[in-house]
C-alpha cells in the first residue's frame, strides 16, 4: 500500500513552488490558496487539477473548508506566510500586520488536522523579537503534533543552483508517523549545481515584439550530450497532471517561455560590461553570477501595496545584462513547462517569493516515505 498520491493544502501558494515540488513527490494539491490575484494566476496555468483559492487565510474557517473540500481529510498542508515583515532586507516591523499570518497558517492545522505540515520562511523569523511570534503561532498545534525546528535549509544543499537559506518547521501526528527528527531531511546523495549547469544552454533574450505575450523561444541547437543533468531535468516534459497546456506543446517543440529582455540603455550596458564575475555593479548594485558559482539569493520585489518596488536582479555572466524571467527560474528549479506572467515585473515576484521546488521535493518525499512506513506497519 503506497502513500504516493496524499492530498495536501497550500497556503499562501504564490505561483506554487512549493506545491510543485510536492507534486513531484507524489502528492495531489487539494486547494492552494492565496489572496494575490497577480502571484496565483500562473498557479491556475500550471496545476489545471487543483481548486485555485482567492482568498485571505485569516478568513477561512471550518465552513469555508467544507464548501471548498467537503469533508475530505488532508494529509498535509504546506505553506511561506508572508515574510516582509521578518525579513532582513529593507524595515522591519513587529506590528507589520502580515506577521499575524502565521498564526493564522497554524489555526488553519488546528482546524483541518492533517498529519503533518510544512512552513517555510526567511532566517529573520529567528532574531529576537520576532522568534516569540513564531512560538506563539506553535502554541496552537503543540498538544497535537511534533514539531521538528525551526531548522534553516539551503537549497544549494538540496540540488538547486541558489544559494538560498529558508527557515522550516515540520509537524506531524505521532499517532499517524513514525518518530521523526530534523536529521531525517537532511540532504543525503544531493548532487551540486551551479549557474553553469543551469543556464548554459538557454536561449538568449528576445525582444518584447519577437514574441508571443509569454516570451516564448527556441532552444538553440547543440549536441544534446553536452547537457548537464541539470539542464536535462530542466527540459523533461510536465507530468501528466500538471502543466498549461500551451507550453507543454511549445516545450515539445523545443520552445520555452520568459525570455524577454530588459532593456538597458548604452551608458548601463557599457558599466555592466566592466563588472566581472563574483564583483557587483557600483551603482545599480547588481551582482555578476560566476559560471562556477551559485545564484545569490533572489529576491521578490514588492507588490503594488507595498509601492511596486522591483527587486535586484543578478547580471549573466558572460553578458553585459541582467538574467531573463527563464534564467531566473531555471536557478530556482523550476523546470521549462512551468510558466509564470506575461510581465516580467510579476514574474520576478513570483520566482521571488517561491520555495525552490528541490527544496520542497526533497523534503515532501521524505514525509511520503514515512508515512509508507506507517501504513505497512
Amino acid at each position: 500500500m503506497q502513500a504516493a498520491g496524499a492530498n495536501i493544502i497550500d497556503l499562501f501558494s504564490g505561483c506554487g513552488g512549493f506545491s510543485l515540488g510536492a507534486e513531484l513527490a507524489g502528492c495531489h494539491t487539494l486547494a492552494a490558496v492565496d489572496i494575490d490575484p497577480d502571484l496565483q494566476s500562473a498557479y491556475a496555468l500550471n496545476f489545471p487539477h487543483t481548486s485555485k483559492v482567492q482568498a485571505s487565510v485569516a478568513d477561512l474557517d471550518l465552513a469555508s473548508w467544507q464548501k471548498l473540500i467537503g469533508k475530505v481529510r488532508p494529509d498535509g498542508i504546506i505553506g511561506g506566510p508572508p515574510c516582509q515583515g521578518f525579513s532582513r532586507i529593507g524595515k522591519r516591523s513587529k506590528e507589520d500586520p502580515r506577521n499575524s499570518l502565521i498564526g493564522h497558517f497554524y489555526r488553519q492545522i488546528k482546524i483541518l488536522r492533517p498529519k503533518f505540515f510544512v512552513m517555510e520562511n526567511v532566517e529573520g523569523l529567528l532574531d529576537d523579537g520576532n522568534r516569540e511570534v513564531l512560538d506563539a503561532a506553535l502554541e496552537q498545534v503543540k498538544s497535537h503534533y511534533r514539531i521538528l525546528g525551526p531548522f534553516v535549509v539551503d537549497a544549494s544543499e538540496y540540488g538547486a543552483a541558489t544559494s538560498r537559506r529558508r527557515v522550516i518547521v515540520i509537524g506531524y501526528d505521532p499517532d499517524e508517523l513514525p518518530t521523526l527528527s530534523e536529521q531525517n531531511f537532511a540532504p543525503v546523495g544531493v548532487k551540486k549545481a551551479t549557474v553553469r549547469d543551469a543556464i548554459e544552454d538557454l536561449p538568449a533574450p528576445i525582444s518584447p515584439s519577437a514574441g508571443e505575450e509569454f516570451g516564448w523561444g527556441k532552444y538553440p541547437k547543440i549536441d544534446k550530450r553536452t547537457l548537464s543533468a541539470y539542464a536535462k531535468l530542466m527540459r523533461r516534459a510536465a507530468p501528466a497532471n500538471l502543466g498549461w497546456a500551451k507550453a507543454v506543446l511549445e516545450l515539445d517543440a523545443g520552445r520555452v517561455s520568459g525570455l524577454f529582455r530588459t532593456e538597458h540603455t548604452e551608458a548601463v550596458t557599457k558599466r555592466f560590461s566592466k563588472v566581472t564575475q563574483g564583483k557587483s555593479d557600483a551603482i545599480s548594485k547588481c551582482p555578476r553570477l560566476s559560471w562556477e558559482g551559485l545564484c545569490p539569493t533572489l529576491r521578490a520585489g514588492t507588490g503594488s501595496d507595498k509601492g511596486s518596488f522591483q527587486s535586484i536582479r543578478p547580471l549573466h555572466p558572460s553578458r553585459p545584462r541582467v538574467i531573463t524571467v527563464r534564467e531566473a527560474a531555471r536557478l530556482q528549479g523550476f523546470p521549462d513547462w512551468f510558466v509564470f506572467h506575461p510581465t516580467k515585473w510579476h514574474s520576478f515576484r513570483m520566482i521571488g517569493n517561491s520555495v525552490s521546488p528541490f527544496v520542497s521535493r526533497y523534503l515532501l518525499s521524505k514525509l511520503l516515505q514515512e508515512m509508507d512506513v506507517a501504513i505497512a506497519a
